[in-house]
Order: C-alpha cells, then sequence, then structure tokens
C-alpha cells in the first residue's frame, strides 16, 4: 500500500487542522453548556496535586496531575491519558476537567492520575507511548504512597489519549523482578481500558484510503528525520496503530465514538473492536447517536465509563454525587 506525498511540506494537513479544530470545540463547550463549567467552579470532591514529575527525557521531566478523593477512597485507580490531537499542554487536564471526568471519577473513590505523555512538537508517538509507559510504571512504583491497588488499575483516554491508552494496553510490558534496570522491574499492564473515539489505525484513517503523508511524518518522526521511502512510513504508522497489535489479552475495552465524528470516523472503532472479538476479546462499542468529535453532553458517558470501571476494577464503594 504506497500513499501519496503531500504537495507542501511547510502547510498543516486538512486532517490535522481538524483534528485540533475538534480540540478547540471541546474547549469551547466549557462555555455553551452552563451545566459543566459551574460544576468545574464549584467545590470539587478531590484535591489535586499539579505537576508531580513521573519520569525524566533528555533532562526534562515528564509531568501529571494526581487527583485525591476528599471524601473515602476505594483503593483503585484510573490513568486517564491527558493528550488531544497529540499536544498535552495543561489545556487538556483542563477540557477533561470541564468535561466532569476527575469529579465524576473522585466521587467514585478513584484516584486519578492525569498522565501528559508529551506534544507532537518534541516527542514521537513512540516517545508518547514510552513516556505513557514511564507514567504507569510510576503509578506502580508508588501505589503504597497513594492507598491504590497496582494490579487493578483502569486506563482511559479521549482522541489522541485514546489512541495513546490502547496502544500502550496492547503492547504492554510483563514485569520482570530480577531485571538490571528498574524500570523493567516492574510491568505495564492494566486491569481495563475505556476511552473516547480513539485513531485506532493510522496506516488508514478514512476506510480503504492511506492516510496523509505529512501527517504521518509528523507523528512518527522529529523534524527533518522521515524517511522517503513512504512504505518504510506506512510499516511505522501500522507499528503505531492499537490496530495491528491486536491479539488475545484478558484486558476487556470500551470504546464510547460518535457516529457523525468527522476527524476520526466510527469505523476506527468499529474495525478494531471487531479484531478484537475475532480474537475472542472482550470488547465493547457504545454509538454516540448524531455524536461528533466530542458533544456537550459527553459526562452522561463519562459516567458511563465509570459505571463500567466499577465493574471491571471491583469498585463495590458507594458513589456520591456528581
Amino acid at each position: 500500500m504506497r500513499a501519496q506525498s503531500s504537495s507542501s511540506s511547510g502547510a498543516l494537513s486538512p486532517l490535522f487542522l481538524r483534528l485540533l479544530a475538534a480540540v478547540a470545540l471541546m474547549t469551547a463547550s466549557a462555555c455553551v453548556f452552563p451545566g459543566v463549567a459551574a460544576l468545574a467552579e464549584d467545590a470539587p470532591p478531590y484535591s489535586q496535586a499539579q505537576d508531580v514529575v513521573y519520569g525524566e527525557v533528555h533532562g526534562t521531566g515528564l509531568l501529571m496531575d494526581v487527583f485525591t478523593p476528599r471524601a473515602a477512597t476505594n483503593g483503585l485507580a484510573i490513568i486517564d491519558v491527558a493528550s488531544g490531537a497529540w499536544h498535552s499542554d495543561r489545556s487538556k487536564i483542563r477540557d477533561h476537567t470541564l468535561a466532569q471526568m476527575y469529579p465524576i471519577y473522585c466521587a467514585r473513590g478513584y484516584t486519578v492520575f492525569a498522565v501528559r505523555p508529551g506534544s507532537k512538537t518534541r516527542y514521537t508517538i513512540a516517545d508518547m507511548d514510552s513516556n505513557l509507559k514511564t507514567g504507569i510504571r510510576f503509578v506502580k512504583e508508588h501505589a503504597s504512597q497513594y492507598h491504590i491497588d497496582p494490579e487493578r488499575l483502569g486506563l482511559t483516554g479521549a482522541s489522541a489519549g485514546g489512541h495513546l491508552a490502547t496502544l500502550a494496553a496492547l503492547t504492554a510490558t510483563p514485569s520482570k523482578p530480577d531485571a538490571k534496570k528498574a524500570k523493567d522491574r516492574i510491568g505495564t499492564s492494566v486491569k481495563a481500558v475505556a476511552v473516547f473515539f480513539p485513531p485506532t489505525d493510522l496506516a488508514e484513517w478514512e476506510t480503504g484510503k492511506p492516510s496523509d503523508a505529512q501527517l504521518l511524518r509528523s507523528l512518527l518522526y522529529l523534524p527533518g528525520a522521515a524517511p522517503a521511502d513512504m512504505e518504510e512510513i506506512m510499516k511505522a504508522a501500522r507499528a503505531a496503530s492499537p490496530l495491528y497489535h491486536v491479539v488475545k489479552t484478558d484486558v476487556p475495552f470500551f470504546l464510547i465514538h460518535g457516529n457523525a465524528d468527522s476527524v476520526v470516523p466510527l469505523s476506527h472503532s468499529q474495525r478494531f473492536v471487531d479484531a478484537m472479538k475475532k480474537e475472542g476479546n472482550s470488547a465493547e462499542l457504545q454509538i454516540k447517536e448524531a455524536g461528533g468529535h466530542a458533544w456537550l453532553t459527553i459526562p452522561e458517558e463519562v459516567r458511563a465509563m465509570a459505571k463500567w470501571f466499577d465493574e471491571k476494577l471491583g469498585n463495590t464503594m458507594p458513589r456520591s454525587a456528581p
């Protein structure tokens, strides 16, 4: 399969512009949906520790925010991959707050770790995947400090965050207690994964059509490092795509995707779930009628995910509002 190269290396691809527009829409939703914004302004059911350093790459710290329930905790944790359009600036955490993600999970007793895996301006997808796994190891290593069970972690994310969460779960590294390097002693497996509208096939964004070459170069390589051979680029795209890593797994997946998504087509989730079921895996897809790339009532679906995590992770603690 061979893709056509972009006619202009300097201009942003139409697909990437749509991704950026979708992120802007999610941010603007808080302004036009007062219920979400009002909840975010009320006293939240958690305490928030900002910019916790979970790792280091070339002398630069990798950051996460930790949301701890103010009331009783259930001993469980959710790792949220805070990334949109493969950017993980602080606005992504704000967007997830406005979507009620942290209030909803913390009200049910979960401790939430909002991991920022890096942005495409400095990191490739392979780098982001490695950074996310560093974050998972950090959470497990500090489980006693946060009073959580390291063997019952949930992993979530939306859009690019959903892609990275799904990829990390399917390519998890096992624990090696006798490994020489400390980072290799702790595995990166999780117990359950629930994501919103994730890109699962970077090589074929729209069914039957090779992905935009410029977008792939920007995601898979640092500036100036992309090879000229498109076959090599497509091979790298498949390696970075969850769809091509589907194997038999005990980890259940839950996906929510709108059938009016013009940024990440619904087919990404449909094809992924089909592939998972062919392997005999547990995978569910909930389709949001008329849902685009995010929607104003998305807190309802966040609650559905929280309920799903309750079942898969074994949360028996009664929830409080919201």
